[in-house]
């Protein structure tokens, strides 16, 4: 077709501004929402938690989680981060909750990616950038124990290829990490000779193991723009993050099959035998088998080859390789277990007992002990020791073996068919029957080992106390054979039967003492941390202690707790539930954790305690406790408190102790429903408040006004300008005589 005349049609004006500017809206767009996509699974994951503990719907629990958000002035994912983090157990620092949010977000947010890229900048621009760090790198632990490049953000990409992948013989702070699974600290960037990625060599760099199932799967470098100092709050704030950053492995694909290579890795690190994994990689020349892992076991045996993982087979055990291959291939062509009594001798000791299993169609496992093995040896030195004798039983051809010992002690001749245990029923002592009879029922039916003392009647008349021990062996669920020990214990059987009935009952007597120990050590830190400093809260300093029972595992139910809610104020409360034992520690556990769920509600005290009646109650064992629960107000400087049958505050002001005067409502479970009375003082800057339990007041023969009294008149003279000092004063000079476990905690107002 012509074109007109006048020309061809104009075009519209191109505007490279704008397609440049479209790119930039777009992905801000997208940033925009990532984040809200991050915000949101954590504020569902909030919600959902609000659901259980409330006992409400989801509709309810999200609207109280707004509710609290604009009462508290604190953003809602914010909010969710506390909500989760008080949840999971996580400590938050007094009056500092900002890195705890910080880290949950940031944990959300990496969960939330939708690759490994967007993982890797999540952890940076939320778990590090405001640590100084300007670039983050994460390598996944391989199958041949190399490392390999998952990630990395804020980075050079040259470098991303230059670090992509890093061989296992490769030294430097990163295969330290690896191997050791300890963090590094490069405040003035790595050594020479052992370069890092980064902007310049002398910038500072952490490097950080990365556990799943606390095994090292990977390894996270931190880099700085310059040098950096490592203070002991920064170290910390690092090795938070990496927990995070393991996550960022779910996100990357794991073509190396590492996960099922972590489970094997775990299992031979378990087992006894020498074991390594064997990994096939192709070669010009054809395949070759690589070792990716050796267990403790074949470490020892290999001393001699350093670092054996990530060396062919042959490097590793030249002597044998031939044959190892030749039986590795057997078992892969047969797909099956394949195994040979021994290896020949080549100098450097006999390999015995050997055993390749294939393990997929690129991975198999080789398994044997060496003749100088110590385990191997243990029958022959037994069978040289006098008095005693190995034997074994096979249950299903009836067949009994025995070492030569063991005739002797059954005075038998020698050669002549080992007796199975069951038949010496007719050469056991007829008082001495039902032991033998209850270790066999031990051995088949309950299918455990045991040992017995008889007396054996001996061909000649003579008699011999024999103790057995012995295991089952079992294959498919039943006993198909017995091996143990006989020992003859004739000359020293008296001495024999005090002694052991003496160190058992000690050995019993000390591993239960040990275990209800520990338990109680667990029990009482996890239920009332230590606090050896005072605590700086808002419009108050507070100290507080915990002194356990005088008697030993005498677990009791007092409690405190210092806790600052969202909208600034201080909630105070000690209590005691009746009674004392496991029993009573599971009741607190139950009331303290309310209280501090129940708080965040912004309830008043009275309400507060109400509900907590409502728990108390409701319990099972229906405990009944005393309590006070009060909360301070900085901006109107009051205590708003209630007490349900607690023994009074004291206020120390200008010198002068007094007894607050205690609103007689009912103890805690004592009724269903009671409604508490809330009182209100008003403090001013230098007051001091004194909360405590009966532990401290208490006397078997005083009452209990005289000990509240006698702890008034400390107060007053054991003022002291730091809170500390006077809290272990008290605790010092005034002391019940119960025994009983005792909280006390001390509030000082700030001007």
């Amino acid at each position: 077709m012509d074109e007109p005349a006048d020309g061809p049609a104009p075009r519209p004006a191109t505007d490279p501004g704008g397609f440049e500017r479209a790119v930039r809206d777009l992905t801000a767009e997208i940033a925009e929402l990532q984040a809200d996509r991050a915000d949101r699974h954590l504020l569902d994951l909030a919600t959902g938690i609000l659901v259980a503990q409330l006992a409400a719907p989801p509709s309810v629990a999200a609207g109280h989680l707004s509710r609290l958000a604009a009462s508290t002035g604190v953003s809602a994912p914010d909010v969710a981060a506390d909500i989760v983090n008080a949840a999971a157990g996580v400590t938050v620092a007094e009056g500092h909750p900002a890195p705890a949010r910080r880290l949950r977000r940031t944990d959300a947010a990496v969960g939330a990616a939708a690759d490994v890229g967007q993982a890797a900048a999540a952890l940076l621009e939320g778990g590090l950038s405001h640590l100084g760090v300007e670039a983050v790198w994460l390598w996944r632990r391989t199958t041949t124990d190399c490392l390999e490049l998952t990630a990395h953000s804020g980075g050079n990409a040259l470098q991303a290829v230059h670090w992509q992948w890093l061989p296992a013989h490769m030294d430097g702070a990163l295969r330290a990490a690896l191997d050791t699974g300890e963090p590094g600290w490069l405040p003035d960037g790595p050594p020479p000779g052992q370069p890092l990625p980064g902007a310049v060599p002398e910038a500072g760099r952490a490097v950080l193991p990365l556990r799943d199932q606390g095994a090292v799967v990977g390894v996270l470098l931190a880099a700085w723009p310059g040098p950096v100092a490592f203070d002991p709050p920064l170290r910390r704030a690092v090795e938070a993050v990496a927990d995070t950053a393991a996550r960022v492995m779910d996100a990357a694909p794991d073509p190396q099959g590492f996960g099922g290579l972590l489970t094997l890795r775990v299992l031979l690190d378990c087992v006894a035998d020498a074991a390594l994994v064997l990994s096939r990689t192709e070669e010009p020349a054809g395949h070759a088998w690589i070792v990716a892992h050796a267990n403790p076991a074949a470490a020892r045996q290999l001393g001699v080859v350093p670092r054996p993982v990530g060396r062919s087979l042959a490097e590793v055990l030249p002597p044998h390789s031939a044959d190892l291959l030749r039986l590795v291939d057997e078992a892969r062509t047969a797909a099956a277990p394949r195994r040979v009594e021994r290896l020949a001798d080549q100098g450097t000791g006999a390999v015995v007992d050997v055993r390749a299993l294939p393990v997929g169609p690129e991975r198999a496992v080789v398994l044997w002990h060496t003749s100088d093995d110590p385990g191997l040896m243990l029958p022959r030195v037994l069978g040289r020791l006098d008095h005693l004798a190995l034997f074994e039983d096979d249950l299903v051809s009836g067949v009994s073996e025995w070492s030569e010992r063991a005739y002797s002690i059954f005075g038998m001749e020698r050669g002549a068919p080992g007796v199975p245990l069951r038949d010496l029923m007719s050469r056991t002592h007829r008082d001495d029957k039902g032991q033998l009879a209850e270790l066999l029922e031990s051995l088949t039916v309950r299918q455990e080992g045991a040992h017995a003392l008889v007396r054996v009647v001996r061909d000649d008349g003579g008699m011999r106390h024999v103790r057995i021990s012995a295991e089952p062996l079992l294959k498919g669920g039943i006993t198909v054979a017995v091996t143990g020990v006989f020992q003859d214990v004739s000359a020293q059987h008296r001495t024999e039967m005090a002694l052991g009935a003496t160190y058992d009952e000690l050995t019993a007597a000390h591993a239960q003492a040990a275990v209800r120990h520990q338990f109680v050590l667990q029990l009482q830190k996890a239920i009332l941390p230590e606090v050896p400093e005072s605590v700086l809260l808002p419009g108050l300093v507070v100290s507080a202690r915990y002194r356990p029972a005088a008697q030993e595992y005498r677990v009791g139910g007092d409690w405190y707790d210092v806790l600052p809610l969202p909208d600034d104020r201080v909630m105070l409360a000690v209590g005691d539930i009746a009674g004392h034992g496991v029993r009573a520690a599971t009741t607190m556990v139950a009331v303290r954790n309310a209280l501090r769920g129940l708080a965040f509600t912004g309830a008043p005290a009275g309400q507060l305690m109400g509900w907590l009646n409502g728990v108390a109650s409701a319990d099972p064992q229906h405990s009944t406790a005393t309590a006070v629960c009060a909360h301070y107000e900085p901006r109107e400087g009051v205590l708003r408190w209630s007490s349900a049958g607690h023994l009074p505050l004291i206020l120390l002001r200008e010198g002068r102790a007094v007894l607050l005067e205690t609103p007689r409502d009912l103890l805690l479970g004592a009724v269903r429903a009671v409604e508490y009375t809330e009182t209100v003082t008003p403090l001013r800057p230098g007051d001091l408040l004194v909360l405590y339990t009966d532990g401290l007041v208490e006397r078997r023969h005083g009452s209990l006004d005289d000990g509240v009294e006698r702890l008034r008149r400390a107060v007053e003279g054991a003022e002291r300008p730091g809170l500390d000092e006077m809290a272990d004063l008290l605790l010092s000079e005034v002391r019940g005589d119960t025994d009983d476990d005792t909280s006390l905690v001390l509030v000082r107002v700030l001007p």
